[in-house]
């Protein structure tokens, strides 16, 4: 399957993305709806999520993507692949988390990835990031206790930032003694992982537990 060509940086405040997604009926999704769920936000090709729902059969898979082409892409790959614990989901996270979540039974949500997100390097576009107070907000409240958020980038601005918003919600705890992960505690990497690690660059990952 050829690449779709789309834009690198989408504005997920441009009015076209303020329309929050529709809750999803999850027993028509996978075939078993009531797996573990680990939630890719930002999943872009989708290729991480593809790998583990290969690698853990026994999790479901949903990867969140503000840019639809790529969305549309990946799910036509995993129907190809035939895989029944993946999907892909068209969406702007910032505003459709609690819709989508809402409808989960207590304790399917388990764990969150939220990994190389666009770093918006101005200061006026930091709105634009992914990881704000509301979106910590919305996975606190669907995140089952003992579950977790594994956060990582290449740009360490943005790594503290998506901490300090993590460290300022009561519900979680930073897993370690606060340094940053050497290794991914996954068993796939990114692309953006493997290609900053192939030139020699640091990857600044970090692990949080939901404990109340």
């Amino acid at each position: 399957m050829s690449f779709v060509r789309v834009r690198q940086h989408v504005n997920p405040l441009a009015k076209k993305y303020l329309t929050p997604a529709n809750p999803l009926e999850w027993e028509k999704i996978y075939s078993t709806p009531h797996q573990p769920l680990h939630l890719d936000i930002g999943c872009a090709r989708g290729r991480f999520v593809l790998q583990m729902a290969q690698v853990e059969h026994n999790w479901n898979f949903l990867g969140l993507e503000i840019r639809e082409p790529l969305v549309v892409e990946a799910n036509q790959l995993r129907s190809q692949l035939g895989l029944t614990n993946l999907h892909y989901l068209y969406c702007n996270a910032n505003n459709s988390l609690q819709p989508l979540l809402s409808s989960l039974p207590t304790g399917i949500l388990q764990r969150v990835t939220i990994q190389f997100p666009d770093p918006w390097f101005k200061t006026r576009h930091a709105k634009r990031r992914v990881v704000q107070p509301e979106l910590v907000t919305d996975i606190a409240n669907y995140l089952t206790v003992g579950g977790v958020v594994f956060l990582q980038s290449d740009m360490e601005f943005v790594a503290v930032e998506m901490c300090d918003r993590f460290a300022a919600n009561s519900a979680f705890n930073r897993v370690g003694t606060g340094e940053w992960l050497t290794e991914n505690p996954l068993p796939v990497a990114t692309e953006r992982e493997m290609t900053t690690q192939g030139r020699g660059e640091p990857v600044y990952r970090a692990l949080f537990e939901r404990v109340i």
